[in-house]
């Protein structure tokens, strides 16, 4: 039986199965160019168009400034920037621990009935949308005391934080391997000690990775602060009263009619993709300076 050939450049024969693979290969190389071409350009769009927008009302008063009057020109957004960085701190200190601890009992506990019941609630609200959040923030936290306040919008970014750092943290947990836990455990480590000593320790570069992406997941969230820390046009930084923050100032300034209010809101969106890409990027630095010096 004969096998059909075919001529390449250079007069040589091939065998056309041969030639037809290569050809399929080359498809779907220039296929996947094409995909991840598609996946970058949103992103780059959006840096462009703030970049376009935004960039020509970035001056020193911004970042200083507090904002003006109804109707009056200029001012700036020091007192969201300042209450973003706030109520990112509070998310921060209540949602790491919890979502770290509650990581570490899924990876230690894993196959439990308890854990596994905890794992599928922590995947039901990662997937929860931030405006039903917000609407139970405002329920417990709001409503009760009869006014907004910081520390319910911190709880509010907190709870959206805590399924995103648990999931990566047991993940992260799991990598570590398991001759680890048996050197500490052979040398007399108690159980919980060679959990926290050894084996979170170990995990902590990947760990912090996944805190930073819940930090940036949660930057720009608008919808929860809606109904917690409602905004302010003051300067203010106590947890018990309304606080500005840089997505419900640009939201309150891009729905206005002012020319002026409107590039002060494409400047807020640019900082804030801004302190986003910073966020990503220190996350990156911090899977690198562990795992990429080894390779270099």
């Amino acid at each position: 039986m004969t096998q059909s050939t075919a001529v390449v450049p250079g007069g040589r024969r091939v065998p056309r199965n041969v030639t037809r693979r290569r050809v399929v290969s080359a498809v779907m190389i220039v296929l996947t160019y094409l995909a991840a071409a598609a996946a970058t350009l949103p992103l780059i769009f959006i840096l462009a168009n703030l970049l376009r927008q935004g960039v020509g009302s970035l001056h020193w008063h911004f970042f200083t400034s507090m904002p003006k009057p109804v109707g009056e020109e200029g001012g700036g957004m020091a007192n969201a920037i300042a209450g973003t960085l706030m109520l990112i701190t509070i998310a921060s200190a209540i949602g790491l621990p919890i979502g770290i601890g509650a990581g570490l009992f899924l990876a230690e506990q894993r196959g439990t009935r308890v854990a596994n019941v905890v794992r599928f609630l922590s995947d039901v609200l990662n997937g929860l949308p931030s405006i039903v959040v917000g609407i139970f923030a405002w329920q417990l936290l709001v409503r009760p005391f009869h006014h907004f306040s910081a520390l319910a919008g911190g709880i509010a970014l907190a709870v959206m934080m805590i399924p995103i750092v648990a999931r990566t943290t047991e993940e992260m947990i799991r990598l570590v391997p398991v001759s680890l836990r048996e050197a500490a455990l052979a040398l007399g480590y108690t159980r919980w000690r060679t959990s926290l000593s050894i084996v979170l320790r170990s995990a902590l570069p990947g760990i912090v990775t996944g805190a930073l992406v819940a930090v940036a997941r949660i930057a720009g969230e608008t919808a929860p602060l809606l109904f917690t820390a409602f905004g302010n046009q003051f300067w203010s930084t106590s947890p018990g009263q309304p606080i500005a923050a840089l997505p419900l100032q640009i939201f309150s300034y891009a729905i206005s009619p002012y020319d002026d209010w409107h590039a002060q809101a494409w400047a807020g969106a640019l900082v804030l993709i801004a302190l986003v890409l910073v966020i990503s990027v220190s996350a990156r630095f911090a899977t690198r300076s562990r795992y990429g010096r080894g390779h270099d």
